[in-house]
């Protein structure tokens, strides 16, 4: 009874322990800090490039003289290069990769546009670029421009809705990106597993089972009766012999009854070892048959 209840004592146990340790909530942590922390870098890099202001001013062509309209129509679309060209921005005292023009069609219209660091600066800069492109009587003798009003200011960037919506696309990217590369190596991992016992003459189906399985017990237990065997657990490396004698102490009473032969359990590290499990299936016995491999 007692040994029995030690038994149940350290099954229990090697089931918490491997549900706390189970692929499952590892790729689940993973993945979460993955993107955590892709997420937290796309927040601080947009707080490290710092604040950006446009102000926006409007510029109307107005006759005065004949041929307004084909004028206007022919010289207006020159406006986009006459407030970047460089005696524009160099009046302005800005860069003219910080000057956009939007022109409206069939009104005469256009909209002047600076980029600056600050709000004030943005309001100097475009209105020193609206100025120099009046001076410029761009629809001379036809027409003349002129500033409808004074410029209005607004913050374009950090974006923070923009940049909410960027970082959480790129940590769930960064998230799934982290699941698929270690399930591509859980994969590898078993396929080396199979190509082992392929060498070392096994050619019926074996389970290859994670040592962090929470099903762990259950499933060598299952093999074991379906064997009609009793299981034998061992480390084909020292190191992850204590790890084996923790799950064959972890097995059930039932799963180690006499029978004919023995039900081979290897447990073997996840990452290597394959030439040493190789050897250690070549080398069993004939009554052997091995039912599970381990990753450990």
């Amino acid at each position: 009874m007692k040994a029995r209840l030690v038994a149940g004592l350290r099954s229990a146990w090697v089931r918490l322990t491997g549900w706390l340790r189970s692929a499952r909530v590892r790729l689940i942590g993973a993945s979460a800090l993955a993107a955590l922390l892709v997420g937290a870098v796309v927040v601080v890099a947009t707080l490290f490039a710092g604040e950006e202001y446009q102000a926006r001013v409007s510029v109307l062509a107005g006759p005065v003289g004949p041929q307004y309209g084909e004028v206007v129509a022919l010289s207006l679309p020159a406006l986009v290069e006459v407030a970047r060209s460089p005696s524009v921005v160099a009046k302005a005292g800005t860069a003219a990769e910080r000057v956009s023009v939007e022109l409206v069609p069939a009104s005469g219209l256009a909209r002047l546009s600076v980029r600056a660091p600050s709000a004030g600066q943005a309001s100097t800069e475009v209105t020193a670029v609206a100025a120099a492109v009046v001076e410029a009587d761009l629809l001379a003798p036809a027409g003349r421009l002129r500033v409808l009003d004074g410029p209005t200011v607004t913050r374009v960037a950090p974006d923070w809705p923009l940049t909410l919506g960027l970082a959480l696309a790129a940590a769930v990217a960064a998230g799934v990106a982290v699941a698929a590369v270690r399930h591509l190596r859980g994969t590898r991992a078993a396929d080396g597993v199979r190509a082992a016992l392929a060498s070392a003459g096994v050619r019926h189906p074996v389970a290859v089972v994670p040592g962090d399985d929470p099903g762990l017990v259950e499933r060598l237990t299952v093999l074991g009766v379906a064997a009609r065997r009793p299981v034998r657990v061992v480390a084909v490396v020292p190191g992850v012999a204590a790890w084996a004698e923790e799950l064959a102490e972890a097995l059930p009473d039932k799963a180690a009854e006499p029978g004919d032969g023995v039900a081979l359990v290897a447990v073997v590290p996840r990452e290597g070892a394959r030439a040493e499990l190789a050897s250690v299936v070549g080398a069993r016995p004939a009554d052997t048959t091995v039912v599970a491999v381990v990753l450990a």
